[in-house]
């Protein structure tokens, strides 16, 4: 199978003459052609003169040069060049920093030659760790990250999404237009994850120690991140009909809400009593159309008895959200319009009956 590992460089001539040098010892223990790629950025520390010079050593070294861009930019080259120029049957993903053993790469392709499409060397299954000597904000910014690729991309089977280390097949990476994913930053590694899943890949993960790097400096930004969420949201919004279908249910328990509080206060109602009858009334109403409509295709593991206790359990959560914000309104603006104050509750309550109900009540087998 020949395979080719892609190198996204910036800035990194301390470690990119080791790393070849590691890889190329890896080389010998396996029986596929294997090439290294290293896409640099126009280092202005010299790595490209260092990959150049050990080009006559090994036949198998390729230098792609560009523009600094950003790490998607810059797989979304490296990723093509070995698709077209090199015909790879395999791309492998790899920081050029030591953060991933190049002693793992047979690992990586042990498994895809087992039948998986889409193999991760994750740091969060069990076997898998991060750096101890990681800060707060470095050990929350990798989470969070996570969090949000599970939980708002809905990428909620796979436990390492934002991963750098991945071998992927050639022939599922044909599949996807790679300059589709509009990404340019480190979200590249979520937005092709979720494109090769929509593809109908096998996505395996297997267990590696990710190490801190001990030359240079790492590239992430606050511009990555910012890219990140957006990419999230888009992601999910894009392409997750349950998603749309919600917020349609959802519209319509805004105006059950609304339409039966008005009403009460009409009749005399007392606005106390008035707020937790509307909100349990769109919370029924909502109930119905998401376990016949929005979720109705999803093969939940629990019984109907079992999900009916756990969204009783959500709607009386969402109950307390919705009218605690009713009430705090009312304190801060006793002369404030209700409906407004009513409607103000709504929000945080849609967004907790989402999740809870999504991830947990419906959740798909």
């Amino acid at each position: 199978m020949k395979t080719v590992i892609v190198l996204p460089t910036y800035n990194e001539a301390g470690n990119i003459e080791r790393l070849i040098h590691a890889l190329e010892r890896q080389f010998e223990k396996l029986a596929h052609e294997m090439h290294i790629l290293v896409v640099d950025d126009s280092s202005p520390d010299g790595t490209a003169g260092i990959v150049s010079s050990l080009q006559p050593q090994f036949s198998n070294l390729h230098l792609l040069l560009g523009k600094r861009i950003g790490l998607g930019a810059a797989y979304i080259r490296g990723i093509s060049s070995a698709l077209q120029d090199h015909r790879a049957e395999c791309v492998i993903e790899m920081d050029a920093d030591f953060s991933h053993r190049p002693d793992d790469v047979p690992r990586l392709l042990a498994r895809l030659e087992h039948g998986a499409d889409f193999v991760i060397g994750s740091r969060y299954v069990t076997g898998g760790s991060i750096p101890k000597e990681w800060g707060a904000w470095r050990r929350a910014n990798s989470i969070v990250g996570n969090i949000v690729a599970r939980y708002v991309v809905g990428l909620y089977r796979v436990r390492d999404c934002t991963a750098g280390f991945r071998a992927i097949r050639g022939s599922l990476l044909r599949k996807i237009d790679l300059q589709q994913l509009r990404v340019q930053g480190y979200a590249f590694q979520v937005a092709l994850l979720h494109a090769a899943i929509r593809a109908g890949a096998i996505v395996v993960e297997i267990p590696v120690d990710f190490e801190d790097r001990t030359r240079g400096v790492s590239k992430l930004g606050l511009r990555d991140i910012v890219e990140f969420v957006i990419n999230a949201w888009w992601l999910r919004f894009q392409t997750s009909k349950i998603f749309i279908k919600f917020l349609l249910v959802g519209a319509f328990g805004v105006g059950i809400n609304l339409g039966l509080f008005a009403l009460l206060l009409r009749l005399g109602v007392n606005q106390f009593v008035a707020s937790p009858v509307a909100i349990e009334a769109s919370i029924v109403g909502n109930f119905l159309l998401n376990n016949y409509w929005t979720f109705r295709r999803r093969r939940v593991a629990t019984g109907l008895r079992l999900r009916g206790i756990k969204f009783n359990l959500v709607s009386l959560f969402a109950l307390l959200i919705s009218f605690g914000t009713f009430l705090t309104l009312r304190f801060l603006q006793p002369d404030g319009p209700p409906v407004l104050h009513q409607l103000a509750g709504i929000v945080p309550a849609t967004l907790v009956n989402y999740f809870l109900n999504s991830y947990w009540t419906f959740r798909e087998e």
